[in-house]
């Protein structure tokens, strides 16, 4: 049973993970060619009670990726409270990995609003602007240059890259350690591969590539934090990856995490593989 103080308290979780899945007009395409683009629509639900709806749009080329996306609460969690988000990414192809070069985010759930600017490189981060700044606790575990080195922003990481021509669709796609900085903390997701796993929805049918994840704090955290705890040693987390046509990244289908009040599901209803539209810049947008 869902009460209204857990339905409050999880609101800013629903936005933040929405968010989280990426639209193209949070920053500007310039023009040529790239590879691949897909547009998504997910909906998220926690206990089989819907909580919001998210758009995003990915755009790959072999060098180069963009990502952005928006989010809000819907049905019948607005009635108990308001929220909305927006988050971006761009980033460069190298060394076969994914470099992040912007991040940026902005939410507002249950009246409060949180928005994150980073600019990043591969040897860690070079500005950060972060509001509301985090508060000071003495168990805080601080946030160090040395544990922001090759870091992926959460729009980033939430996405696959197979580098070469191999099969995208196989065990490689979940044996990877996501290292994650979101501006307040520093944290990893450890995949494994779980199944392959006919999907099917509209604008894709076809194989799935099911990973298990754990959450490992490394930064930014307060580990007497009873949350903290339970998603540490939390073993019912998964995701769905299908491949973005045209391009070597995959793309998450399906996630799912148990919570405290039930499981939380973010899953695609449409993804739309369309032709690409202008080419991709990395420059550092304007917030």
């Amino acid at each position: 049973m869902i009460d209204a103080a857990s339905v409050l308290s999880h609101v800013r979780l629903a936005a933040t993970v929405l968010a989280l899945a990426p639209m193209a007009l949070a920053f500007g395409i310039d023009a040529a060619r790239a590879d691949g683009r897909m547009v998504a629509k997910y909906s998220l639900s926690v206990a089989g009670v819907e909580f919001g709806r998210g758009t995003f749009v990915v755009q790959a080329s072999d060098s180069a990726y963009e990502i952005s996306g928006t989010a809000r609460i819907t049905g019948l969690m607005r009635a108990v409270a308001n929220g909305k988000g927006r988050a971006a990414a761009r980033g460069v192809f190298a060394g076969g990995r994914m470099l992040p070069v912007v991040y940026a985010m902005d939410a507002e759930a249950d009246g409060k609003e949180e928005s994150a600017r980073i600019v990043m490189a591969a040897s860690g981060v070079k500005e950060m602007d972060v509001e509301p700044e985090l508060k000071f606790a003495p168990d805080r575990i601080p946030v160090t240059e040395a544990v922001l080195k090759s870091v992926l922003d959460p729009v980033s990481g939430a996405f696959a890259y197979m580098p070469g021509t191999g099969e995208m669709l196989s065990a490689a796609a979940c044996q990877r350690v996501i290292p994650v900085f979101d501006g307040r903390q520093r944290y990893d997701i450890a995949l494994s591969f779980q199944r392959i796993e006919q999907v099917k929805l509209e604008g894709y049918s076809g194989p799935a590539v099911v990973c298990a994840a754990r959450y490992k704090p490394v930064a930014g955290h307060r580990p007497s934090r009873y949350t903290v705890k339970y998603m540490q040693d939390n073993k019912e987390v998964y995701a769905w990856l299908v491949p973005i046509a045209g391009t070597r990244l995959m793309a998450p289908y399906k996630v799912s995490v148990a919570t405290m009040i039930g499981t939380a599901v973010l899953e695609a209803e449409a993804m739309e593989m369309l032709p690409p539209v202008g080419s991709l810049s990395v420059s550092t947008p304007k917030p």
